[in-house]
């Protein structure tokens, strides 16, 4: 399993908006500054993430971005879930997958259920806040 570009940007550009919370609104061209991301592709990454309710957006010349909820709020997990679709590492362990014809005697069935809990456990336990306390304390 790999993450593209696309998901850890986004995990980046979700702590970025953790990190220089002022109460002001964020502009795009700050966030790709400080994160070395083309202008055009941050814009499609923040457009999926504000679909999403996980940012909020403002219109204007004080506009920009701010995160819509508590950093605190958004685990690793459902920021990259948002971008990269289910984390299983085959296809028959995906969300609403048919069963498949050899589950009775795949031998490396468990092998592919444990990795895929060991997955959802790290992504789905750290926060953008976890993230942020960790940029902090370096």
């Amino acid at each position: 399993m790999k993450i593209s570009t696309k998901g850890r940007y986004a995990v980046r550009v979700m702590l970025d908006l953790a990190l220089n919370d002022t109460g002001e609104c964020i502009k795009v061209k700050d966030i790709a500054g400080r994160q070395g991301i083309s202008e055009k592709y941050l814009e499609q990454i923040i457009a999926v993430l504000n679909k999403a309710g996980y940012v909020k957006s403002v219109r204007g010349a004080q506009g920009g971005y701010r995160m819509a909820r508590d950093p605190g709020e958004y685990t690793v997990g459902m920021i990259l879930r948002l971008t990269e679709g289910d984390m299983a590492p085959v296809a028959c362990l995906e969300e609403g997958a048919p069963e498949c014809e050899r589950c009775d005697t795949c031998e490396t069935l468990e092998v592919w259920k444990e990795l895929y809990e060991a997955v959802n456990n790290v992504i789905d336990n750290v926060t953008i806040a976890d993230l942020a306390e960790r940029h902090r304390c370096r």
